[in-house]
């Protein structure tokens, strides 16, 4: 994680740092394709096939299950707050709820979820973030948050605390839900893959900025520059006070 990639001193803030650039738009273009020819048409017929409500169920239902991993990760990030509020919520929706597939917790009022992940632990703890990479199948991220999707795999508890073939049902309705979103976001996603003059550029732009945005959880000044920790000198231009949001896309 240490090996996380830094730009140079002279890499312009304004600019993304990508130095695999050329890697990446070959897996974009991969990813493309399979999207073309697997990914948009089975999504289009998943969302077209089942009810609206019975894909609300389903990605309630995942969600649900991917709290354990957040309660973990708050844990891990020191956020006691966030952890007991995560865990309000899944024990309810767990029960009152039948599962996760009613929600019952935000009917009462209670915080939304976190929604924390290992690369977000990551970003707590001070690793930089690295160059963008695009991740065959999963898509944009960056050094930082791959490596945190990767360690994402093993913390959630109910991988250990269910039994085969139960401790499945979270990657199959994590599946279904992600399908789902891609039949009903179709003219969003299209629009930025297959519109776009590069869609290449445009989705990496949205994710860094999206991704920073939540880093951030939507405050201006809460974001500390993820190259901060790599440069000390005041003349650097990625040397920004701490809690500054150094977003390279605001022009």
């Amino acid at each position: 994680m240490a090996a996380c990639a830094a730009p140079g001193p002279g890499h312009s803030p304004e600019e993304p740092f990508d130095p695999y650039e050329p890697t990446n738009r070959k897996i974009h273009e991969f990813n493309r394709s399979l999207d073309r020819a697997v990914i948009r048409p089975a999504g289009r017929g998943y969302s077209n096939f089942l009810p609206d409500d019975i894909e609300t169920l389903i990605g309630r239902f995942a969600f649900n299950l991917s709290l354990p991993g957040s309660i973990v990760n708050n844990i891990l990030q020191g956020n006691g707050r966030g952890a007991t509020e995560d865990t309000y919520r899944f024990v309810v929706n767990s029960t009152m709820g039948l599962g996760g597939f009613f929600d019952p917790a935000t009917e009462l009022g209670m915080p939304e979820a976190t929604d924390a992940d290992f690369g977000e632990t990551l970003y707590v703890w001070g690793v930089r973030e690295g160059g963008y990479v695009e991740l065959p199948l999963l898509g944009p991220s960056t050094e930082r948050a791959a490596w945190g999707k990767v360690v994402d795999v093993f913390t959630n508890p109910l991988t250990y605390a269910l039994d085969s073939p139960e401790n499945y049902y979270g990657t199959v309705a994590s599946v279904s839900s992600r399908l789902s979103d891609r039949g009903r976001f179709s003219d969003t996603i299209d629009s930025i893959l297959y519109e776009s003059a590069d869609s290449y550029a445009q989705a990496r732009s949205l994710y860094l900025q999206n991704r920073r945005f939540e880093l951030g959880q939507g405050r201006e000044g809460s974001y500390l520059d993820p190259y901060d920790a790599t440069y000390g000198t005041a003349d650097d231009p990625y040397d920004l006070p701490t809690g500054s949001y150094g977003d390279p896309y605001d022009e």
